[in-house]
């Protein structure tokens, strides 16, 4: 009977019919198979995905990243003081942007001019002398180059504003006009005569009576520059040096040089020890105890005011610039060794944003065809920052330098320098 059937008797899930396709489950209880998913849900998350890198690749190049997929060319360079434009963050996004990283090994200028040049693209060293100590040694080794002229910029002294009004107190220096309405000037014109003429006598500052202004220093009254047998601004202040203290005179011939440089040794080596970047002395907080004068360039001191101003909204109306009535404008020239680095010559040379962002550094940039430098972008830049611009004499005398050759031996003279390769030094006036 029903009642009576044993285990045995009962139904197994196992003897039950099963619709055809359904799989078969041994123990526990049935199993929800979800249904398959629609080919649009299967393909929702690369999609996500995709939307995901498509928008990075957006934000990479709004910020002007290189692409991976882009080519970035590494330039080679050996660089002296103009390497800090180089090494500008702005700077180098823009170059970043047009292709180039620029990996810089830096040196003074006249020893890049000792240098060889295997694997490198460019060399940019401060100022014309060694510019053509260069390019005269690649022209004797038979490798072509071509010279790239973006920028210039003044040589100048660097001080302090007690040194500067007590140089004004003793007649030897004289405030600029175009101090901007409750500024005290940023600029003095320097009388190089009377300056020389100071250092040759020995003359101290506390015999200037630096006193009256709370300062004291028993050190002779000079200007300090960099390593003479390195920096360009240290053997171009040596020529304009020789230039006043010889009445306007340059050497015509080797033995000329040599006298010369006799004369002006002592208003030069007076400075004891020099270090290789004075601008670093200078704004440095030790800078006043250290060389109270610096021989600097122009671009370095209104760089200097120009991130002061953005940082705190004031100038740094400690430090101060004496212009020589003697002036020279160094013209830095980046040389090109490669194609590659010609292409950056003509780069920043041409291009707009890179030419801002050197003006906004300080410099006196070149108009995009070669020409002479303009200042009137300058000008506006710093006025509308509430900066002084400096305003010189066009009554100042242009110094001028020796011959190339004859230069050479009055740094060698003057210095101690080992010389650099004779074939560089021989020939005509730069």
């Amino acid at each position: 009977m029903a009642e009576d059937r044993g285990e045995t008797d009962r139904p197994r899930h196992s003897d039950r019919p099963r619709p055809s396709g359904e799989p078969r489950l041994l123990v526990g209880a049935p199993a929800v198979v979800p249904p398959p998913r629609s080919r649009a849900r299967r393909l929702f998350p690369r999609l996500v995905a995709a939307v995901t890198a498509l928008c990075a690749i957006v934000v990479l190049v709004q910020g002007h990243t290189a692409l991976p997929f882009e080519r970035i060319v590494t330039i080679e360079a050996k660089m002296a003081s103009k390497a800090d434009y180089f090494e500008d963050p702005e700077v180098q996004r823009l170059l970043i942007r047009h292709g180039f990283r620029v990996h810089i090994t830096r040196l003074g200028s006249r020893d890049i001019a000792t240098q060889h040049y295997d694997g490198d693209d460019v060399v940019f060293p401060s100022g014309q002398p060694a510019a053509d100590l260069i390019t005269r040694k690649r022209a004797a080794e038979g490798y072509p180059t071509t010279a790239y002229r973006p920028f210039v910029s003044p040589i100048v002294l660097g001080t302090y504003r007690e040194y500067a009004e007590t140089l004004q107190d003793a007649g030897i220096a004289t405030p600029l006009p175009g101090a901007p309405a409750g500024q005290k000037p940023l600029y003095y014109a320097l009388n190089m005569e009377k300056f020389l003429q100071a250092t040759a006598d020995g003359v101290r500052w506390d015999g200037l009576r630096i006193s009256r202004h709370r300062l004291h220093n028993g050190n002779k009254v000079l200007a300090q520059t960099s390593d003479i047998c390195e920096a360009n601004s240290a053997g171009t202040y040596l020529g304009l040096v020789s230039y006043v203290w010889n009445h306007g005179n340059i050497p015509q011939n080797p033995a000329e040089a040599t006298r010369f440089a006799d004369r002006i040794r002592l208003l030069l080596n007076d400075q004891g020890m020099p270090s290789s970047e004075k601008n670093e002395t200078y704004v440095s907080a030790e800078g006043k105890s250290i060389a109270p004068i610096a021989v600097i360039y122009e671009h370095q001191f209104l760089a200097h005011q120009i991130a002061t101003r953005a940082d705190t909204g004031h100038v740094d109306s400690e430090r101060v610039l004496l212009y020589p009535s003697a002036r020279f404008v160094t013209e830095p020239q980046l040389i090109a060794l490669t194609p590659d680095g010609d292409r950056l010559g003509r780069l920043i040379t041409t291009d707009r944003a890179l030419q801002q962002r050197a003006m906004e550094l300080g410099f006196r940039v070149r108009d995009a065809e070669g020409a002479e430098a303009t200042s009137d972008e300058l000008t506006r830049f710093l006025r509308e920052r509430n900066i002084q611009v400096p305003v010189l004499s066009a009554d100042d005398t242009k110094a001028v330098l020796p011959r190339l050759d004859l230069l050479e031996r009055m740094i060698e003279s003057v210095g101690d320098c080992a010389p650099v390769s004779q074939s560089a030094a021989d020939g005509d006036a730069p």
